[in-house]
């Protein structure tokens, strides 16, 4: 859908501002695609930074409402960070138009782009969008890896001190106590699913291969069909098939994802739906990256215990 002609009454009011103005009350103006990843900004930026998120918690990253209000926020952002590997294709590059800001065009010191660094999964051989919603550069749901949070965290700090040179010390400080407290989270979290090692889960969409990578854990099938594509009763009786038979007990959603459907299956199978959400501030208590990994991880655990 274009939605250019929505966001032109925007474009004036945006442009008022200087793309050369300094950053506001010293301090840089962040814009993130999404909660993630202006949680860690926020974690390593501290008070150098204001950051603000373009979806909201409970938003498919892939299929943000674009607002007009979006134009104006970037077009007043110093630094945008964004997920890449295309989860934003749909939606970001239209406002990115509208707004005309060259401190966050592409290739510029502004612009982030937190998949560069990443050992990608699921990388296609070949690009057909018969397969549904395939990204060409692989996976882009890599941030429920906590390693790979760090890696996105260094690369943000890095960016941030080149652009606010007098907060670099302090912003370095923030990325090794990140760092840090993913490193003492981790061993807690390997050994609250330690137990669960090989166990088979059900997710809705794709969403959860690099936690079940990290954890080892066996995403044994999808709800989609194709990713993006809904459940068919077909599709929805062959899974319903392959969890009796391999006696999968945990089905995974998220706030954004039809939990009906997967209720439906859960009934069938005598399982137990399990709401998780990779966006820090979708479920209470979450709003930091940790918090949001902890209370994953937890509930995890919670439901594979019961389940086995």
């Amino acid at each position: 859908m274009n939605i250019l002609p929505l966001l032109q009454y925007a474009v004036v009011a945006a442009l008022a501002v200087p793309h050369d103005a300094p950053p506001r009350a010293g301090k840089l103006t962040v814009v993130a695609t999404t909660p993630d990843l202006a949680a860690i900004a926020r974690e390593i930026g501290g008070d150098a930074v204001d950051v603000k998120a373009l979806a909201k918690p409970t938003e498919d990253p892939h299929f943000v409402d674009a607002k007009p209000s979006h134009v104006v926020t970037l077009n007043r952002a110093d630094v945008l960070i964004e997920g890449g590997a295309e989860l934003e294709l749909g939606w970001l590059p239209p406002l990115l138009e509208s707004a005309r800001n060259a401190k966050i065009a592409a290739g510029a010191p502004g612009r982030i782009v937190a998949s560069q660094g990443i050992r990608m999964l699921e990388i296609p051989t070949s690009f057909d969008r018969a397969k549904g919603d395939v990204h060409s550069l692989g996976n882009p749901h890599f941030l429920v890896d906590p390693l790979n949070a760090k890696i996105v965290a260094t690369q943000i700090a890095q960016r941030f001190a080149q652009l606010a040179p007098a907060s670099a010390s302090a912003i370095n400080a923030n990325l090794a106590r990140f760092n840090a407290t993913v490193d003492a989270k981790m061993g807690e979290w390997q050994k609250l699913l330690a137990p669960y090692k090989g166990a088979k889960i059900v997710t809705y969409h794709k969403d959860f291969p690099y936690l079940a990578a990290r954890f080892g854990l066996d995403i044994v099938e999808n709800l989609e069909p194709k990713p993006g594509i809904a459940p068919s009763p077909a599709h929805i009786a062959a899974v319903i098939m392959l969890m009796k038979t391999q006696k999968v007990r945990v089905l995974v959603v998220q706030p954004y994802q039809n939990r009906k459907t997967a209720e439906t299956v859960a009934r069938q199978t005598n399982g137990v739906v399990l709401d998780l959400s990779q966006q820090p501030g979708a479920i209470k208590g979450t709003d930091t990256y940790i918090a949001m990994m902890d209370a994953m991880i937890k509930s995890l655990a919670t439901a594979l215990g019961e389940a086995k």
